[in-house]
C-alpha cells in the first residue's frame, strides 16, 4: 500500500448479516435508539431547542446539550440508512424543524447561549460552542446521506460559515481554537462531503494554530496540558489530557495528514498511537486512566478500582484507529480498534441495550462503594459506579454507543489502489469500488466467539485482497478455493493478489486459544498478576459466578488448562471459561506469620463487557499468577 492512499468503505456498503454485531444492532435498533430518546426527552434537551427557556424554569440548557441531541440524530440516521422508519424519522424531522426555526439569522445555533448567556457567545473557550457545532455537521451529514432530505445539512452549514469567518477570517471570538476538540474532524468530513474548500481550510486553521495562541484560555482548576495546547500539535509526542479531547483532536489530525500527505503530522499520529498502545492504554482497550480532568496520567499508571476509562474516550480511539490504517497499511490499527471496541466500549452499555456505563473500571469491590457512598460529600473519593444508569447529567456515552453500533460496518474494510484490507470480522456482505471494479463478498463467521471467517466472492477481477492476521493470534491457516496458502504477515496482512472468480472462497482459522498475560514491571497495580484473553475478548471474573470469593486473592497458573462453553449472561448467549485456580483458606487472623493453606475452586469467568448485569457484585481482571 502507498503511503496516504487509502480508501474507507462505508458501513452503507455492508449489511451485517448475522453474528455478534448484528445481535448488536438488533437491540441497538429496538431498544436503544428510543431508551436514549425517552430519556432525553424527559430531561429536557429536545425542549431546550425551541428556545423558550426562561430563568426559573425547570431544564436550563446546558452548554453541551446540542451534542447529545445530534449524536442521537446522527446514530439514528444510520438505522435510518438500512431501513426506513416513518415514525423514528418523523421525530427526527421535529428536531431538526425546531433548529430550522430557532437557529440566528446570522447561522449561529445553541440553546444555552441563545437563553441563558445571549451575550457570551464565542467568549468562553471552555464551553463547548464549537464541539456541539462539530457533532451537529456529523448528525446533518448523515441525516443526508440516510433521507436525502438537506435542511439540517443547510443548517449546519449556515452555522460552520459563521465559524469559518469569526475565526479563521475575521478573528473575532475572543479565542482561537476549539476548547474540546471535535470540530476539526467533522469539518473534514463536511469538505469532503460538499467539496467546498472552506471547510478544510477551517479544520487545518484549527489544527495548525493549536498551542500557537496567547488567547486560548483553559479551565482555572486545570492547565493547557487539558485542551492539548501545550504544544503545537507537531510537537506533541504524549498524549496528554482529557482523553476524549485528545483522540478526537489525534482523528482531526489524521485526516488532515491524509489529506495533505504531510510527512511529519503522519510521524506525529504515529507516535501518539504508539504513547498511547506502548504506555498509556489499558489491557480493555481502554484510556484516560483518572477521573481528574478524565484524563491522560503518565505511562504506565493504571490504577483499577479508580480506573475512568471512559466509554467516548474508547470510541474516540477506535476512530483514530479507522483513520491511521487509511495512511499505511499495518495490522496495528485494527488490533487497537477491536480491543477498545469489544472491550471497553460494549462495557459501556448493558446487555438489555437501556442503561450505560460512562466509567469502566477493572475491579470493583461493593464494599468500598457501600463505605464511600456512606460518608459525608466532602470526604468522598471518587469511584466508578457498580450498575449502569439511563441517563447521565453528562450523557454523551449513549448516543456516541448508538452512532457507533449502527455504523460499526465502518470497521470491516478498506481499500488502497487495487487492494481490499480487511481490518475487522463481521459476519456480513459487502459491495465496494475498486478501480472502477464492483466488487461483492459475502463475509460469514461467529468472531470474536469462533476464530472461522470465510469470504466468498462475487465477482470477478484482478485484484489483491489484503487479510488481516490479529496481533494477538499465534498460528493461523489460510486457504484459497480449499488450498492452503502461506499465511505469513507482513505487518499483520497476509497479501492475496490473483485473478480472482465469481465464486473464489478464502477460509482463515485463527487460533484462539486462551492467553494469559502480564502486564510491564513498570506498572505497579498488575505486578505479580495476570490477565485473560481470548481472541480480542478480555475477561474477567464476578462474585455472583464465584460464591463471591474474594477475587483479588485468588491464583492462576500460568499453564492453567481452561474449559470454553456457550453460556446465558443475563439472557444473552455467549463464551464463557472456567478454569482450575486456587485461593488461600478463610482466616480470623488480620496478619499471620504462617503461609496460608491455599484451596482449589473452579473459577468462572466471563468477557468483560458483559459485566455488571446481574446486580452488584465484585469484579476483577487482574489474578495473581500461581
Amino acid at each position: 500500500m502507498e503511503k496516504w492512499s487509502g480508501k474507507p468503505v462505508s458501513f452503507a456498503d455492508s449489511t451485517i448479516i448475522g453474528g455478534f454485531w448484528k445481535t448488536e444492532q438488533d437491540l441497538c435498533r429496538k431498544v436503544t435508539v428510543n431508551a436514549v430518546y425517552d430519556r432525553f426527552e424527559e430531561t429536557g434537551r429536545f425542549e431546550a431547542l425551541k428556545m423558550q427557556w426562561k430563568k426559573g424554569m425547570p431544564n436550563q440548557p446546558h452548554i453541551f446539550w446540542e451534542s447529545d441531541v445530534t449524536k442521537w440524530i446522527e446514530g439514528a440516521a444510520y438505522f435510518l440508512k438500512k431501513e426506513r422508519d416513518p415514525e423514528l424519522e418523523a421525530k427526527i424531522d421535529e428536531l431538526v424543524g425546531r433548529m430550522e426555526r430557532t437557529q440566528d439569522t446570522n447561522g449561529y445555533l445553541n440553546a444555552y447561549f441563545t437563553v441563558v448567556e445571549p451575550k457570551a457567545r464565542f467568549t468562553r473557550r471552555t464551553d463547548h460552542e464549537l464541539y456541539c457545532a462539530g457533532h451537529l455537521i456529523e448528525g446533518a451529514i448523515a441525516y443526508k446521506e440516510a433521507t436525502g432530505k438537506d435542511n439540517m445539512l443547510r443548517v449546519a452549514m449556515k452555522y460552520a460559515d459563521l465559524i469559518d469567518r469569526v475565526f479563521r477570517v475575521e478573528h473575532s471570538a475572543a479565542f482561537d481554537t476549539p476548547g474540546h476538540e471535535e470540530i476539526e474532524l467533522a469539518l473534514m468530513k463536511l469538505y469532503h462531503y460538499t467539496g467546498e474548500e472552506r471547510y478544510f481550510k477551517l479544520a487545518e486553521y484549527f489544527i495548525n494554530t493549536r498551542g500557537t495562541s496567547d488567547r486560548d484560555e483553559t479551565y482555572s482548576f486545570t492547565d493547557q496540558e487539558h485542551m492539548q495546547s501545550h504544544l503545537p500539535v507537531r510537537e506533541q509526542v504524549t498524549a496528554e489530557g482529557h482523553s476524549v479531547r485528545a483522540l478526537y483532536l489525534y482523528s482531526g489530525m489524521a485526516d488532515l495528514a491524509l489529506e495533505t500527505k504531510e510527512e511529519k503530522l503522519t510521524e506525529i499520529c504515529r507516535t501518539l498511537f504508539e504513547n498511547i498502545t506502548e504506555k498509556r492504554m489499558y489491557i480493555t482497550g481502554g484510556v484516560g486512566s483518572t477521573c481528574r480532568g478524565e484524563s491522560f496520567t503518565f505511562d504506565y499508571d493504571f490504577p483499577e478500582y479508580t480506573a475512568y476509562n471512559e466509554t467516548c474516550a474508547s470510541i474516540a480511539l477506535a476512530l483514530f484507529c479507522r483513520r491511521l490504517w487509511l495512511i499505511e497499511a499495518d495490522g496495528r490499527y485494527a488490533d487497537t480498534a477491536e480491543r477498545a471496541l469489544y472491550n471497553t466500549v460494549l462495557s459501556g452499555i448493558s446487555l438489555s441495550g437501556d442503561s450505560f456505563f460512562y466509567e469502566n473500571p477493572l475491579a470493583v469491590d461493593p464494599r468500598r462503594n457501600a463505605f464511600n457512598d456512606s460518608r459525608p460529600e466532602g470526604l468522598k473519593e471518587h469511584l466508578p459506579i457498580l450498575e449502569r444508569v439511563k441517563v447521565f447529567g453528562c450523557s454523551c456515552c449513549p448516543p456516541n454507543l448508538v452512532r457507533t453500533i449502527g455504523s460499526i460496518g465502518d470497521y470491516l474494510y478498506s481499500t488502497a489502489g487495487n487492494t481490499i484490507f480487511a481490518q475487522c470480522y463481521m459476519d456480513a456482505d459487502t459491495t465496494l469500488h475498486l478501480n472502477g471494479k464492483t466488487i461483492t463478498l459475502q463475509e460469514r463467521t461467529e468472531y470474536p466467539c469462533d476464530g472461522k471467517i470465510s469470504w466468498t466472492l462475487k465477482s470477478e477481477g484482478n485484484f489483491t485482497f489484503a487479510v488481516r492476521i490479529p496481533g494477538w493470534c499465534d498460528k493461523a491457516e489460510l486457504l484459497v478455493n480449499g488450498e492452503k496458502v502461506p499465511a505469513a504477515a507482513e505487518k499483520g496482512f497476509v497479501y492475496l493478489e490473483r485473478d480472482w472468480k465469481d465464486g473464489d472462497r478464502i477460509e482463515l482459522e485463527l487460533e484462539m486459544k486462551v492467553k494469559l498475560w502480564e502486564g510491564n514491571p513498570e506498572i505497579v497495580d498488575t505486578c505479580g498478576r495476570v490477565a485473560v484473553t481470548r481472541g480480542p475478548l478480555v475477561y474477567c471474573a464476578e462474585g455472583v459466578d464465584n460464591d463471591d470469593t474474594p477475587l483479588r486473592d485468588v491464583r492462576i497458573d500460568w499453564d492453567a488448562a481452561f474449559e470454553l462453553e456457550k453460556a446465558e449472561v443475563a439472557g444473552r448467549e455467549m463464551p464463557v471459561l472456567k478454569v482450575q485456580a486456587s485461593r488461600r483458606e478463610a482466616s480470623k487472623a488480620l496478619y499471620s506469620d504462617r503461609k496460608g493453606k491455599k484451596v482449589s475452586f473452579q473459577l468462572k469467568l466471563l468477557p468483560y463487557y458483559a459485566w455488571a448485569n446481574r446486580g452488584v457484585t465484585e469484579m476483577d481482571v487482574w489474578f495473581l499468577e500461581k
